[in-house]
């Protein structure tokens, strides 16, 4: 059995205590800033312990930590700095889900010295996403370009943004609003968000794409040299981007993020019908000749021991658990410090209790 420390009982956090606490293999200390929700969260897992978590608190801290072999940060993205520094104090594993490009870069200075591994950014996006288009580029002898564009919708959308929330209002809001890093003609660029507009259809439905934060992970710094072009892109219904780039650039919301936070957590309803869609295109010189291999996936909202979830907290979950697991059995043997995304395995995460909600053989043929 593995304990760890599960701090944040929201959605992914109930997906992810339900993924764990089913195996039969981990004991969870389910932590939040409201004992409640953290029992509601741990009800039902004979093996998940409700606390109430204080990070303001170190010595509060340490107490929930000890005796954790990991903790994860299932957290807002402004926290993990936090939660980070105190695993590194005491010496323990840490995995989380942000798509905040500074938490992250202060998380990998963070494990530099450290003797236990710090997994940032291991959801879907960035996350398994990352795993993927790993794969796909270690399939060319010359890669050339490495596209990536992921989407949580709603299967039924009914208002005028096609667009329910799903996840965290502040994250979503931090993808909307931060820069974003590119591979442009072989140069690291930083591109405003909601730029880099594409329209597409697949399977007779219509979408949109542009630029977004965070998702790329720590890919452009381990590519750097090696890819011509490398973007990612959220992938939207059409309409979708231009009335939030009215929110953010005309009414000038990107500059007062807490009342933007408001109005979306007032006026658009959550739903747990919804659909993740994965697709990583990338081109090159494989065996003489310019090719192109494409990964693509749609993974649906699901029963999961018993519990209905929604496609974005199955997938996140299944993004953290898998790589948590893959670790504390020993895979990563003799590593420390950090973990990025792209050193994963994609066959090894596949075949993984959690990461098979991923698995989809037909995305598979022809490039595994």
């Amino acid at each position: 059995m593995h304990t760890v420390a599960l701090f944040g009982a929201g959605k992914i956090g109930e997906a992810i205590s339900a993924l764990l606490g089913s195996s039969g293999r981990y004991t969870i200390r389910v932590c939040d800033g409201s004992l409640a929700r953290a029992q509601l969260v741990a009800k039902g897992w004979g093996a998940c312990e409700a606390h109430q978590l204080q990070l303001s608190d170190p010595a509060a801290l340490k107490q929930l930590l000890s005796g954790c072999s990991l903790v994860i940060s299932a957290l807002p993205f402004s926290c993990n700095k936090t939660v980070a520094q105190a695993a590194a104090d005491l010496g323990i594993h840490y995995a989380d889900l942000t798509e905040d490009v500074d938490a992250s870069h202060f998380i990998a200075k963070l494990s530099t010295n450290s003797n236990s591994c710090f997994i940032p950014q291991c959801g879907i996006a960035p996350g398994f996403i990352s795993i993927a288009a790993a794969h796909l580029a270690k399939l060319f002898d010359t890669l050339d370009t490495l596209k990536m564009r992921v989407g949580a919708l709603p299967i039924y959308p009914t208002n005028r943004l096609k667009y329910n929330l799903t996840w965290s209002t502040d994250g979503l809001i931090n993808e909307y609003c931060n820069p974003c890093e590119v591979i442009q003609d072989g140069k690291m660029l930083m591109v405003p968000p909601l730029e880099g507009y594409e329209h597409f259809s697949l399977d007779g439905d219509e979408y949109e794409t542009f630029h977004t934060s965070g998702g790329l992970g720590t890919l452009c710094q381990t590519l750097k040299g090696k890819v011509r072009e490398l973007n990612y892109k959220t992938i939207r219904y059409p309409g979708h981007r231009d009335l939030m780039a009215f929110l953010l650039e005309d009414l000038r919301f990107h500059d007062d993020r807490d009342t933007l936070k408001k109005i979306l957590e007032r006026s658009l309803s959550t739903t747990s019908q919804d659909k993740c869609m994965i697709l990583v295109e990338a081109t090159g010189i494989d065996g003489g000749r310019f090719r192109q291999k494409t990964y693509a996936s749609t993974v649906y909202n699901q029963i999961i021991a018993g519990r209905h979830f929604g496609a974005i907290q199955a997938t996140t979950a299944a993004g953290i658990c898998g790589v948590i697991d893959l670790l504390l059995e020993g895979r990563f043997k003799g590593r420390t410090g950090l973990i990025k995304a792209e050193d994963i395995s994609l066959t090894d995460f596949l075949n993984n209790e959690f990461g098979k909600i991923f698995r989809d053989d037909k995305a598979l043929q022809g490039i595994s």
